[in-house]
């Protein structure tokens, strides 16, 4: 039986990717910061013989460690690490004080960087890093800011992990949503400015929900992706790679402020 650890495990994408690969005969450690969110991961998967939830903030410099030493005890292996855990909501650079800076790279960069870290040497040939990156690590947006930064360092960091650790075997990539319709994300469907701004520029005629993600970080888990190294497969509809403008928006006639 293989061994995933899945960070933000307890919803939304994490979630999801630890259903798939439980499906695909994978024991699944679950990592996250709720415990009643840790809880519906454990229904989902029911079977305690096959599920490992670890309440931890992995932000805290201890936790990496903790988590891989839990994990081996458990198990006595690791096949498979999905850093997925992530904040939102960003500001623009000039806003965006120290606090919000570490808050955003702790999380979403210094934190996969130190499991990754403590993974790699328990990990043998076959095994898989899956890094959750975003769209804004491969192109420029508003309100990016910190998000952007930590994002895009993952992505400079799997690349290195690939090149490094391939020869043994161990494969490193990035999985890059776009706008998925998360807990994290819903909300700021309330703004109409937010959501036409992705909706209109979309050339698909819906959004990506956490299945749609969680089934590309599966399959790069999985012995059908044994040569796909390096890469940064993204998941947003054509969002990135077009400049699809919506008819409903071309057929706008502009108007000049007054």
């Amino acid at each position: 039986m293989k061994v995933a650890i899945i960070t933000g495990a307890g919803s939304g994408i994490g979630l999801e990717t630890a259903k798939i690969l439980h499906a695909e005969g994978f024991a699944i450690v679950g990592v996250g910061r709720s415990k009643e969110k840790l809880a519906a991961l454990e229904a989902a998967i029911g079977n305690p013989e096959q599920v490992l939830a670890i309440s931890a903030d992995v932000t805290d410099p201890a936790a990496p460690r903790a988590i891989v030493d839990q994990a081996l005890a458990r198990f006595g292996r690791i096949d498979a690490l999905v850093n997925n855990a992530g904040v939102g909501s960003p500001k623009p650079l000039d806003e965006t004080d120290d606090e919000t800076l570490d808050g955003f790279l702790d999380v979403m960069l210094v934190a996969p960087f130190r499991l990754c870290r403590d993974v790699i040497p328990h990990l043998q040939e076959g095994a898989s890093v899956v890094n959750v990156t975003s769209t804004f690590a491969h192109i420029g947006g508003r309100r990016g800011g910190a998000y952007s930064a930590a994002k895009g360092g993952l992505k400079s960091l799997t690349e290195h992990m690939a090149c490094e650790y391939g020869p043994r075997g161990i494969r490193s990539n990035c999985v890059a949503p776009g706008v998925t319709m998360t807990d994290m994300v819903r909300h700021r469907f309330e703004d109409e400015g937010f959501k036409r701004a992705n909706v209109e520029t979309t050339p698909y005629p819906r959004l990506a929900q956490p299945q749609d993600v969680a089934s590309v970080i599966a399959f790069l888990c999985l012995p059908g992706s044994e040569m796909i190294n390096g890469q940064s497969i993204v998941v947003d509809g054509g969002w990135t790679a077009t400049k699809y403008l919506s008819p409903r928006v071309t057929r706008t006639t502009w108007v000049e402020p007054e």
